[in-house]
């Protein structure tokens, strides 16, 4: 429950700032940069150090991958319907695409599954929506920024991700035992990544600039908390025939808000900003009326 007070804290905090004209304009662009290079490393090399990777949740790492590739081809069809723009579009499929299944999903598993099961939720998030956000993530951003950028480019742009790096380093140093120094400054450069997004998002958030971005939020948080977490729920208890609480606890995840590091990345390489804001501020806020609901219908089911 702190965790999720403190979410709330660092979103009003952020917007507080930008009321008040406390820091400038742009100040987002440098907290973005250092969540992308500092903190978001820092955490991917901690949390994978420690990952013990069992064959029986595999179904649990694939839902993440699953989620995304089905976000992907939904907002590419309704943006030709729709006519959004390439902006639009790849913010959608990033902040739409992607779960928080970390800042909100552990705690929201401990206080509807037991803390027994945040293993299930730590695997997912690191090997699951962490690993597409640092591979198919930057990649679908990479794209719907690039204008006329050539395909070396953006494959130069994916290959020196700093997350991604983090993760190829995280997975070289999994056989060495880390030092105590060493295990400590990552968990502080790492724990910076919460308070510091929300505070960028909140800086961003802006209610009075809706215009013209109601039908998208409208479409991308219906994605995001309906339409997905069903699409999953039906694949892997019809088709998979998996129904186990680990899988229970799995599709709690998939059922949570965006992904506060996709909206990061999508801000950074300027995917609608405005929007991505909104995905982030207002989907949390509803995940935590429909992930209540989410959870009796997973728990009767």
């Amino acid at each position: 429950m702190n965790n999720i007070i403190l979410l709330f804290v660092c979103l009003v905090l952020g917007m507080g700032l930008r009321t008040t004209r406390r820091l400038p304009e742009n100040a987002h662009v440098a907290l973005n940069a250092f969540i992308i290079n500092i903190s978001l490393p820092a955490l991917i090399i901690l949390q994978i150090h420690h990952v013990a990777l069992q064959t029986q949740l595999l179904f649990s790492i694939a839902m993440p991958w699953l989620m995304f590739a089905l976000g992907v081809g939904f907002f590419w069809m309704l943006s030709s319907r729709l006519k959004f723009s390439r902006e639009t579009t790849g913010a959608l499929m990033l902040a739409g695409g992607l779960a928080n299944t970390s800042f909100v999903g552990l705690p929201m598993i401990e206080a509807f599954f037991g803390a027994s099961n945040m293993a299930t939720g730590i695997l997912i998030d690191q090997l699951g929506t962490y690993l597409v956000l640092s591979t198919l993530g930057i990649t679908v951003a990479a794209i719907y920024s690039a204008g006329t950028e050539s395909k070396t480019a953006i494959f130069k742009r994916v290959l020196t991700f700093p997350p991604l790096l983090a993760l190829i380093a995280a997975f070289i140093l999994m056989p060495f035992e880390f030092p105590d120094w060493v295990s400590d400054a990552l968990k502080r450069l790492g724990d910076t990544l919460s308070p510091l997004a929300l505070v960028s998002v909140g800086f961003q958030l802006r209610f009075d600039q809706t215009t013209g971005l109601k039908t998208a939020l409208a479409m991308g948080l219906g994605f995001k908390l309906l339409l997905a977490p069903i699409v999953i729920a039906s694949i892997y208890f019809i088709v998979l025939g998996t129904g186990e609480e680990i899988t229970r606890v799995t599709l709690f995840e998939a059922g949570m808000g965006p992904m506060i590091g996709g909206a990061i990345v999508a801000a950074q390489h300027g995917l609608n900003p405005p929007l991505v804001s909104l995905m982030v501020g207002v989907g949390i806020s509803l995940s935590f009326l429909t992930l209540p609901l989410w959870s009796y219908a997973l728990h009767h089911l």
